[in-house]
């Protein structure tokens, strides 16, 4: 709904129901009249009216209880007059312009000290000015000392009644910013009341990191000053996780993309817990961060149980690292001197040595460090470059691989390695394999890409190790594999969701 649709109609009469002077007090009270003293835009308004009607004095009213006061006027020094000499009251109470031609002559006004005294008021026109609900609040009127028999033009009595609709819209404008405001002021209120219930520590900031607002939960915890800025945060970090924390908050800041981190927070009793801190951008249409909020939540007890877990962990990965041992072993034992298995056993050895390095990847006390694609994929293709290690590169953006999707993983880039050593480019001593990563949404997209060895055969999917492969992708990861049987060599495009990936 437009302000316009939303006002009082021209030519008619107010509301009976806010005529009373109990509704009206209510009504302007809403209005907020108090900030439109003086206003500027009533005051180009009255101006204008004042030179469109030729006339010495204009006036935009508000008639109250006990006065009537000018929130727009010009011509005149006084701000206020006495309801009980007030034109604008009767005014008010019209739906059509109030014109006296000489409140001399007119019984309603010859005896108001405007008339009789020192001013000497005798033409009067005034378009009365309502509510939206149809309250009367008061006029816009021109005012001139000398008798005007032949009242206003056509052309004046029309300007002065768009003007009068300009007065409402502004009139109206001010009560909806007001209401806007007030409406504004109690969710912040409500806000903060839910922020100050939370167990976790509330914070918002400016789309540069100037922080505007914590809950009192900080000062609970922390015992100390709000930090204002990125620089006050440092103390209340533990020194050695300082800067791989600020690290990541720069890099957020500098790419408008999420945070996520976890540090040891100073407490108010000088101790230290581990909590974990995370942030969201609000952007504008464009793009633009306009503000940043965010928490910090208390984990300490659950990280001390993440790291007697990750002990326990250890020790498991030790055990199913010796049962993967022990099972090539008696594949090996059981294949000796059989020519006919000796083939089966050599791939079934290899297969179960890559499995075990993507277990021992992703242990959290492994010996590669954090789980990651990229360097997941460098350690299980490893054994197969030979001598040259160009022969294969492992290249682009990288994802967090969980302990679910590691065995997988490594059953699709063994068979693909070890299809390749047999049939394809690892078959021949020029021969590449260039693997790329690349992101795409919440994908990671891995392109496999042979050259320099023979023409590839298309199997039509019969091959075991292909029927391998495209469970493991499309079954346990939730993948998808394209194949592309170029000339030049095979072409593999997987695509794994993130979130599969991380699981």
């Amino acid at each position: 709904m437009t302000l316009d649709s939303t006002l009082w109609p021209d030519h008619a009469a107010p509301a009976p129901a806010f005529c009373g002077e109990e509704e009206r007090a209510r009504i302007m009270a809403a209005h907020g009249f108090d900030s439109l003293q003086d206003d500027p835009e009533l005051a180009e308004i009255t101006g204008f009216a004042a030179r469109l009607c030729d006339a010495p004095v204009s006036l935009v009213t508000l008639v109250e209880s006990e006065r009537q006061r000018f929130l727009g006027r010009t011509g005149v020094e006084l701000d206020e007059t006495p309801r009980s000499t007030s034109f604008c009251a009767h005014a008010m109470m019209g739906g059509e312009m109030l014109v006296v031609l000489d409140a001399t002559e007119d019984a309603r006004f010859a005896g108001f000290d405007l008339v009789t005294g020192d001013f000497g008021l005798r033409f009067y026109a005034g378009v009365p000015l309502t509510s939206i609900e149809g309250a009367p609040l008061g006029a816009l009127c021109v005012i001139d000392t000398k008798p005007r028999p032949n009242g206003l033009t056509e052309l004046q009595r029309q300007g002065l009644a768009v003007l009068a609709q300009a007065v409402k819209r502004r009139i109206q404008a001010r009560r909806e910013l007001r209401e806007s405001e007030a409406e504004h002021a109690r969710r912040d209120s409500q806000f903060r009341m839910l922020g100050d219930w939370l167990p976790d520590i509330i914070w918002s900031s400016d789309g540069e990191g100037r922080f505007d607002y914590f809950n009192t939960r900080w000062d609970t915890v922390t015992g100390g000053k709000p930090p204002d800025d990125i620089d006050d945060w440092r103390p209340f970090i533990h020194e050695e996780d300082r800067d791989r924390t600020f690290g990541s908050w720069e890099d957020s800041l500098a790419q408008g993309a999420a945070y996520e981190a976890e540090y040891r927070l100073r407490q108010a009793g000088g101790g230290w817990r581990w909590v974990l801190s995370r942030a969201l951008p609000v952007k504008s249409e464009g793009g633009g961060v306009m503000r940043w909020f965010g928490t910090l939540t208390d984990i300490d007890e659950a990280r001390r149980q993440a790291d007697s877990s990750g002990a326990l962990a250890h020790e498991m990965a030790h055990r199913i690292k010796n049962v993967f041992a022990l099972i090539s072993g008696l594949v090996s034992v059981r294949t000796r001197g059989n020519e006919e298995l000796r083939a089966f056993g050599e791939d079934l050895v290899s297969t179960i040595t890559a499995l075990g390095k993507a277990q021992d990847f992703v242990q959290p006390a492994g010996e590669h460090g954090p789980s990651e694609l990229r360097r997941l994929i460098r350690v299980l293709l490893d054994p197969f470059t030979g001598e040259d290690a160009g022969r294969i590169s492992v290249e682009g953006e990288t994802a967090r691989v969980g302990s679910r999707a590691a065995t997988p993983l490594a059953l699709v880039l063994h068979e693909l390695a070890t299809n390749s050593v047999k049939y394809g480019a690892l078959s021949s001593r020029k021969g590449r394999v260039a693997v790329t990563l690349h992101a795409d949404g919440g994908d990671i997209v891995v392109t496999w890409t042979e050259t320099g060895g023979p023409e590839p055969v298309d199997h039509d999917g019969r091959g075991f190790g292909t029927r391998l492969i495209d469970m493991s992708v499309t079954s346990q990861l939730y993948g998808a594999i394209e194949r592309d049987w170029r000339k030049d060599g095979l072409v593999v495009t997987l695509r794994f969701p993130r979130e599969k990936l991380a699981g």
